[in-house]
């Protein structure tokens, strides 16, 4: 084994017993889809050695913690609670013996630039009467749309998600399912074939903004989200996001991984075409049978692999790559509760097309936005101090390639944040504010080593998407695997455990390489 010829240097205290001859694999970052990896290859028969950047895990969706309050810096969001329960399973537990997930209703309220709203649940009796009173005319077109929503999940989810695109004829077996869905047709085209009320060509749209997307040029397999959230419903972990992560965390300690946190990985180390381990940026080589990058693909292959000769994801590759939008979160805490806002709500702007315009194509920091905005302590009010309500703004802006100067720009785009909060949902928001944190592109870029930005990696294009994505098995790399928003099948916590789900497929077990 490659980790025999070249042990691993792990520093005082953190040697692996001389005794432990299983493969090694090193899982380089400890988001959602790292933390996956490593649990099904521990369960695999692999020794696995997470290392993280960042002083605690999760990546993206780490744990703020200030003045009494905890914010989920990233996901909140949890859909398809069996991808979770399936790795528990891998270790003999049980998820609710660790974790308690609530589901939500509504899963959230949007709220139209007319002051108009609409709940959304999993109800099917319950929407179609809410889909009747709000766009009168368009109830069958509704049906129509998710008729078609179920069909697509049917096969891109259910068929696709966790099938490895590794080979083009992975592909080519994959275009008659996705031509018959109309993969060419975008989520907005899609909703604009069956209805005719905007508000409601915008509601059964949006969901691609969740993934980084572009409702107008991401394909309309994307259209899955909806079926999938009615299917499963939407679902809060009490404790927080961060409660999933703790519980996984106490998975692969239990199966004996290793997690080094303040361990920022610089080089991929190859020999003979293939992965042999990992380089530290303080300079200690850790060896291994395989690697697994949970980092952003682009990253990946442009800095950690930037010495390696590349063919597919060469630097020019990367250049021309089209990367998803950026974000800015606020997360602040009030000293009073706001009872009447539900736990996720979205504010629409003025503009629909013209402001994702402005983020994806024009990449240009418009005065006008929408929003998400986040109130866990609507289900779980050990989030804040007794009496107090913790929140999270979370508003789409373009990545770094826009060349906005965030450190002039943040304070006053923070302000206009605050002002439409107290002009909409949060009324007296200023005099009620007792903590505030932000974060913002730049953030993306120097703490999760995203390029330029992007807070959800590659834009999900068709011509980027599947077999055109990073592939989990990597293309440049023997015995590299990636996982995570930037290969296939994409962002979102299912998209990133499935792509966990794929190494079953691609990874051989670990008695293969004894």
């Amino acid at each position: 084994m490659l980790s025999e010829l070249h042990p691993p240097s792990l520093g005082a205290g953190t040697r692996q017993p001389e005794a432990d001859r299983r493969p090694h694999a090193v899982v380089i970052g400890s988001g959602f889809g790292g933390l996956a990896a490593a649990i099904r290859l521990g369960a695999r028969g692999y020794r696995v050695t997470v290392l993280e950047s960042l002083d605690q895990p999760g990546g993206r969706a780490r744990v703020f913690r200030q003045d009494g309050f905890t914010f989920d810096a990233g996901p909140t969001i949890v859909t398809a609670p069996h991808l979770f329960e399936e790795l528990w399973a891998l270790c003999g537990r049980r998820m609710e013996d660790d974790v308690r997930l609530t589901a939500l209703d509504p899963f959230y309220r949007l709220i139209f630039a007319d002051g108009s709203s609409l709940d959304c649940c999993g109800d099917e009796t319950k929407m179609r009467a809410r889909i009747a009173a709000f766009a009168p005319g368009d109830s069958a077109g509704y049906e129509a749309f998710m008729r078609d929503a179920e069909a697509i999940y049917g096969v891109g989810f259910e068929q696709l998600a966790d099938v490895p695109f590794g080979t083009l004829v992975d592909m080519l077996k994959a275009l008659p399912a996705m031509a018959r869905l109309r993969a060419d047709r975008s989520v907005y085209g899609l909703a604009a074939r069956h209805v005719r009320d905007e508000r409601l060509r915008t509601a059964l749209s949006f969901h691609p903004l969740f993934i980084g997307g572009n409702p107008f040029a991401t394909t309309a397999i994307y259209a899955l989200v909806i079926h999938l959230e009615r299917k499963f419903g939407v679902h809060f972990a009490q404790g927080g996001t961060g409660a999933l992560v703790a519980g996984l965390v106490k998975l692969l300690e239990g199966q004996g991984a290793t997690l080094r946190y303040g361990a920022e990985v610089a080089e991929i180390t190859v020999a003979h075409g293939a992965a042999t381990g990992v380089r530290l940026a303080d300079g200690q080589a850790i060896a291994a049978d395989v690697v697994v990058s949970n980092a952003d693909a682009a990253y990946t292959y442009g800095t950690l692999l930037k010495a390696q000769p590349r063919q597919r994801w060469s630097d020019a590759k990367l250049k021309r790559a089209r990367y998803s939008m950026s974000v800015v979160v606020w997360y602040f805490g009030t000293r009073r509760r706001y009872d009447s806002v539900p736990h996720h709500s979205i504010l629409f702007g003025p503009r629909y097309r013209g402001l994702v315009d402005d983020i994806f194509e024009r990449k240009v920091l418009s005065q006008d936005f929408s929003l998400y905005l986040h109130r866990p302590t609507a289900t779980d009010p050990t989030l804040a101090p007794e009496g107090c309500d913790a929140f999270y703004a979370l508003v789409p802006v373009p990545n770094l390639q826009s060349g906005t100067d965030w450190a002039t720009e943040v304070e006053p785009f923070r302000a206009r944040i605050q002002q439409r909060l107290e002009a909409t949902l949060l009324p007296g928001l200023g005099d009620s504010l007792v903590s505030s944190r932000l974060m913002t592109p730049p953030d993306f870029r120097d703490e999760l080593l995203s390029v330029h930005g992007a807070a959800f990696g590659l834009e999900p294009r068709l011509l980027q998407s599947a077999w055109f994505r990073p592939h989990n098995r990597s293309e440049e790399v023997d015995r590299l695997y990636l996982v995570g928003a930037g290969t296939h099948p994409g962002a979102g916590l299912p998209g990133v455990l499935s792509s966990a789900a794929i190494l079953d497929t691609v990874v051989p077990h670990a008695t293969r390489l004894v």
